[in-house]
């Protein structure tokens, strides 16, 4: 892919089309197609790219020894995923990711990144800059899970999802997965869930289409 094509990932804001053609080169990063279901990293694997989701959605799964998956939050254009692998050079990372559509992927070599700052200059500044802001969004992401499953009602862990991803997508009508991968997100019984989706529609708190939603927050108040 060429400058232009990566220029929408926030790992290169601030960067030029040549000068991203140039961070790519020097770091051996590359750029690669995959389908939806695909597994792009696997839990307890070595590891030792930073991915970037280019376009296309995920999943990230969290895994222990006795092989019990559990949907930990979604990741959009633009999320990382492998950090902690990449950076700490370990195994015991209990996560994989999965992908939810077909997507692109750029792999970015952690070890080549950190020895690239003398050929990159400023360039390697602004990138060291830009992947510490996303290591604070992550952060923030894994926030948001422990408040949304801290709600005590199915019907206040639904609100809480749809304000959350209204303000990462910037819409009140947001994307949303099928209902049993939304069950899996929000950790309830699909049918539970079916049947508070439905009933909020009919109160008016929620209206739905396929693949979105929309919060009524006229009816919260």
């Amino acid at each position: 892919m060429t400058g232009e094509d990566l220029q929408s990932v926030p790992l290169f804001k601030e960067l030029l089309p040549d000068e991203i053609e140039t961070f790519v080169k020097f770091t051996g990063t590359t750029v690669k197609r995959y389908h939806r279901g695909e597994r792009v990293l696997e839990a307890f694997a070595p590891n030792a790219n930073i991915g970037v989701i280019v376009s296309g959605e995920a999943q990230l799964l969290a895994l222990d020894r006795l092989g019990n998956e559990t949907v930990g939050h979604s990741l959009e254009s633009g999320a990382m995923f492998g950090t902690v692998s990449a950076i700490l050079g370990e195994d015991l990372v209990a996560t994989s990711v999965q992908l939810t559509t077909d997507a692109v992927i750029m792999w970015l070599p952690y070890r080549s990144l950190l020895i690239a700052g003398p050929k990159l200059g400023r360039m390697h500044g602004i990138v060291m800059k830009n992947l510490l802001e996303a290591f604070s969004r992550k952060n923030v992401l894994m926030m948001q899970k422990v408040e949304l499953l801290s709600q005590k009602t199915l019907r206040e862990r639904m609100i809480l999802y749809l304000l959350q991803r209204e303000r990462r997508q910037g819409s009140e009508r947001v994307r949303v997965p099928g209902r049993v991968q939304l069950a899996k997100e929000l950790e309830c019984n699909r049918s539970a869930l079916t049947r508070e989706i439905s009933q909020m529609q009919v109160e008016g708190l929620v209206e739905c289409g396929e693949k979105w939603m929309r919060l009524n927050k006229e009816m919260l108040r």
